[in-house]
């Protein structure tokens, strides 16, 4: 699959390049990037070089489509779908983010995500995409719940990653789901 480039009203969305490697770099060094995902720390230039390179390679397999989210030309954070499947009936992918320091609490988030849950349903045909989440991630669940997302639960030491084994939220949105976000019991 060829990458795509997504447009928003104040964002582009495009495939990592080697020129956004000390972008990437610099923003994995905030101690809540990796906190909250499965991504190295220390994280060095040569996890973002190996980085850009998986990413060119998760495209052409069409396994996973990774989106660099860029404001005004800057790193404002990463947008994927993971795992994606095929199927007759609809296939599905997990949808992770994360969001540079400078670009937390601006809607930035939000809105790149829209744009690839639009991708994954309308291009990609997908009929479920899946939200997980380490148990604490507020922001990245108040961002999920925002598009739509319905809580499906927890899963005990469900998420595993460098520092072992996490509890995890998960939820859902279906193709068809009305996206009016709805209560969850964790928020």
């Amino acid at each position: 699959m060829e990458p795509v480039i997504l447009r928003t009203d104040r964002l582009v969305l495009s495939i990592p390049t080697e020129a956004d490697v000390d972008a990437i770099t610099a923003a994995c060094q905030d101690p809540e990037v990796p906190r909250w995902t499965t991504l190295p720390s220390p994280y060095s230039r040569s996890d973002a070089e190996g980085f850009i390179g998986l990413v060119e390679s998760w495209w052409a397999d069409g396994v996973e489509t990774v989106w660099a989210i860029r404001r005004d030309g800057a790193l404002a954070g990463m947008v994927g779908l993971h795992r994606i499947t095929r199927h007759p009936s609809g296939g599905d992918a997990e949808i992770g983010y994360w969001a540079t320091a400078a670009h937390r609490g601006q809607g930035v988030m939000g809105e790149a995500s829209r744009a690839v849950v639009d991708y994954a349903f309308d291009e990609l045909k997908l009929a479920r995409l899946t939200w997980r989440a380490v148990v604490g991630n507020v922001p990245s669940a108040r961002t999920a719940r925002g598009l739509g997302f319905r809580y499906e639960g927890m899963l005990r030491q469900g998420l595993a990653g460098p520092r072992g084994r996490d509890d995890g939220w998960i939820a859902g949105l279906l193709a068809g789901d009305d996206r009016t976000p709805v209560e969850w019991p964790v928020l």
